[in-house]
């Protein structure tokens, strides 16, 4: 009985990891398989950098995109190819961010600049220089201070 114990036990535990494993597969991509809408936002906003690395996560039907650029710049686009994490190390380009959210923080927070962006279902969020995360709705309202 305990060795049939022990074995159902092993064979259940294997099962698990391989489902989870199959779960989410990540795997490094060269950039020509890009989508060409990928390459064109990275192209239009981000001229001067090239891709090091490009990943494709798979998580179930969908699949994500990151990239990482020669300025240390990280994106992250979401199934739909729309880009929904921005993260630098230095200042990211005006085009990138929202004019409403870069005109808040240009009037409430004139010395800083925003260093990283996100976007979700329900909210936009930026981080500043400062070490503030702002938070706004998805049209662009300030929400608060995160």
């Amino acid at each position: 009985m305990t060795k049939n114990f022990f074995l159902t036990m092993l064979f259940g535990a294997l099962a698990a990891l391989t489902s989870f494993a199959s779960c989410q597969k990540d795997t490094i991509i060269q950039e020509s398989a890009l989508p060409a809408e990928i390459k064109a936002y990275v192209a239009e906003h981000f001229p001067g950098n090239k891709i090091l690395q490009a990943e494709k996560d798979k998580d179930g039907p969908k699949q994500h995109y990151e990239l990482i650029l020669s300025d240390g710049i990280k994106l992250e686009f979401n199934h739909k190819k729309e880009i929904i994490e921005i993260e630098g190390k230095s200042k990211l380009p005006d085009s990138v961010i929202p004019e409403k959210i870069r005109s808040y923080v240009k009037a409430n927070y004139p010395d800083s600049i925003i260093l990283e962006w996100e976007i979700d279902r329900k909210r936009q969020q930026v981080k500043l220089n400062n070490g503030l995360d702002l938070e706004f709705s998805k049209s662009g309202d300030f929400l608060r201070i995160d």
